[in-house]
Parts: structure tokens; C-alpha cells; sequence
């Protein structure tokens, strides 16, 4: 007999996605008011891990969907 998994979103990416723009949030405050070059690169070279986290959310987003899918069977 299949389990069903619940239908609940996928809390590691919506986590990791809250804490990148919460370390970005004075950066993105500077862009708001001017967009400049300069501004992206500092904020590409400052918080480098968390512009990775937000530009890998689509791809991790599809991952945990597709974990959450997949039937435990491997377990038993």
C-alpha cells in the first residue's frame, strides 16, 4: 500500500530563500534608490552565497517537489 505524503510546501528553500534576501535587505534597500553597475557588483562580491541561494531557487524548488512525489519504497 502507497503512502501518501500531506501536501505541505517545501520548507528548505522557502527558509534559505527568507534568509538571503534578509542578508541582502540594505543592499536591496541601496538598488531600490539607484541602480547602479557599481551597486550589483558590491552586492554580488559582499553576499555571494546568498545571490547563489536565490538565483539555485527554481532548481530547488523542483527538486524538493519531485522528493516530496516519489514514493518511500527504497526504506522498507
Amino acid at each position: 500500500m502507497k503512502r501518501r505524503l500531506p501536501l505541505v510546501p517545501p520548507l528548505a528553500p522557502l527558509l534559505l530563500a527568507f534568509l538571503a534576501l534578509l542578508d541582502l535587505r540594505q543592499e536591496l534597500r541601496l538598488l531600490a534608490d539607484h541602480v547602479t553597475v557599481t551597486a550589483l557588483i558590491f552586492m554580488v562580491r559582499s553576499h555571494p552565497l546568498a545571490v547563489v541561494v536565490l538565483l539555485l531557487q527554481p532548481s530547488l524548488w523542483r527538486h524538493y517537489r519531485r522528493s516530496a512525489q516519489d514514493p518511500v519504497e527504497s526504506r522498507r
